[in-house]
């Protein structure tokens, strides 16, 4: 690992781009400190703490995304959220309108910087509303709890309306989104790795000391009375987080080869001779993203019920797919599995690998080229496909099914399985891939000590 990271160093446009990513990524934590301008950050931390009580619920779920950014009220209290609701809004814009498609197609570059300025502008609509929900929920924490609130800003109301109170935290609150949104694009685009998936993993990492802390609590290693968490549980709970991680590592590595076979072609004045070959369709072509789609896609309408309160019909569907529930998990395995073959047909095609292949000469072995190899590589694909989808499903409510029957506090469950295991195991793997890549082409031999990593 360390001649690993003195190769990285002994690059400079890698190290550059590294520190440039390290650089970024700091920017995000210290907005994670600094509090909506009026609110008292320590009170609302402390009612988190309290109103949570170690159940299930979304406010954790969002917590553990935004790294405590949540609990405390402060300017990221949003994070990538909205971002990642308006990139699946645009993504199923863009597959049932044909004309985006077509533009998309023709003029590549032109159609991605129209599909991103459509997709910024759903973000701060959906930042400067799920804002204003976080301003209504504060104003009646405030009622149960004076002092959350500066008086001087909530007094300030037209018709009963504490409008400026509203103003602030949705400028504020929409700007820090737009800031994480603007950071994880540069990272994306100057700096090494996917920028809004290291935002969210930078997160998570951050929620580490306060889990070590619960699950040290929770033992009760001071007294020999028995704590809350039994030394038979953390070993199943370490089992499961060392599960995670090898199914997370071989479902994103694993790999179908189908054979190829090239006939004899004609390459300048000399005549070639055909070989063997075979294309790599990965077992699960979407990697994490359709986990992190499931989790936004569910935290949306739920944030919604959650603010609007328990006495009407929107309360209680909130309360049926809250996280924890058996409608929030059907709900999380259906979405998963959907977002997976969502994002594998929009980026997997099949036509234009079969209409290459036709022109380069190559074949597979008892499959005509052309149509034939078209619906062969997408009935394949399509079968791999849901082992994968299936598997990222199971990875994913492992940790909670655990948790339940254990009775397992689930701050510990969040961060020691499920969705934040996930992300943070693929998105280190693909970072890591990127930093490789970039490795092997100044001829090294890769990042791991052990060389390249491989798919199974």
């Amino acid at each position: 690992m360390i001649e690993g990271l003195k190769r990285i160093l002994s690059i400079p446009e890698l190290k550059a781009k590294v520190v440039f990513t390290l650089m970024m990524l700091v920017v995000c934590r210290v907005g994670a400190y600094i509090p909506v301008p009026g609110i008292n950050g320590e009170i609302v931390a402390e009612l988190f703490r309290s109103a949570t009580g170690g159940g299930q619920n979304l406010f954790q779920l969002m917590d553990v995304f935004s790294g405590g950014a949540f609990a405390q009220m402060t300017i990221i209290a949003l994070g990538v959220m909205p971002y990642i609701s308006a990139s699946i809004i645009m993504q199923v814009v863009m597959a049932v309108v044909p004309s985006l498609q077509r533009e998309i197609k023709e003029n590549a570059d032109a159609g991605r910087r129209k599909l991103s300025k459509y997709t910024r502008f759903v973000t701060v609509t959906l930042a400067l509303f799920q804002a204003a929900l976080f301003a209504k929920y504060a104003i009646q924490l405030d009622a149960g709890n004076p002092g959350i609130i500066v008086r001087e800003i909530i007094d300030v109301q037209a018709f009963g309306i504490p409008w400026f109170f509203y103003l602030v935290v949705m400028a504020t609150m929409s700007a820090g989104t737009i800031l994480l949104m603007w950071i994880g694009e540069q990272i994306t685009e100057k700096g090494i790795g996917n920028g809004i998936s290291l935002i969210i993993t930078i997160g998570i990492l951050c929620s580490l000391p306060s889990t070590i802390g619960s699950v040290i609590r929770q033992l009760n290693l001071d007294s020999q009375e028995p704590g809350q968490l039994s030394f038979s549980s953390m070993v199943v709970l370490s089992g499961v987080f060392v599960l995670i991680i090898i199914g997370t590592i071989l479902i994103i590595q694993g790999q179908r080869k189908i054979p190829l076979q090239y006939a004899r072609r004609v390459v300048g004045r000399q005549e070639v001779q055909g070989g063997n070959a075979f294309i790599p369709l990965k077992i699960n072509y979407a990697g994490v993203i359709p986990v992190i789609f499931a989790s936004a896609f569910l935290m949306f309408p739920a944030t919604i019920g959650q603010f609007a309160g328990r006495g009407n019909w929107i309360g209680q569907v909130a309360n049926w797919i809250s996280p924890g529930s058996p409608g929030y998990m059907i709900l999380y395995v259906l979405l998963i599995i959907g977002f997976t073959y969502f994002w594998t047909a929009t980026q997997f095609h099949p036509e234009q690998i079969a209409s290459d292949m036709k022109k380069n000469g190559a074949f597979i072995p008892g499959i005509r080229q052309g149509k034939p190899t078209q619906d062969y590589l997408e009935s394949t694909m399509n079968r791999i496909t849901f082992v994968g989808a299936m598997f990222l499903a199971l990875i994913a409510i492992l940790p909670t099914l655990v948790g339940r029957i254990l009775s397992v506090d689930a701050t510990i469950t969040y961060f020691f399985g499920g969705t934040s295991l996930l992300i943070l195991v693929g998105v280190v793997l693909d970072t890591s891939k990127q930093i490789e890549s970039h490795l092997m082409m100044k001829r090294y031999e890769g990042f791991m000590k052990r060389g390249r990593l491989r798919g199974r």
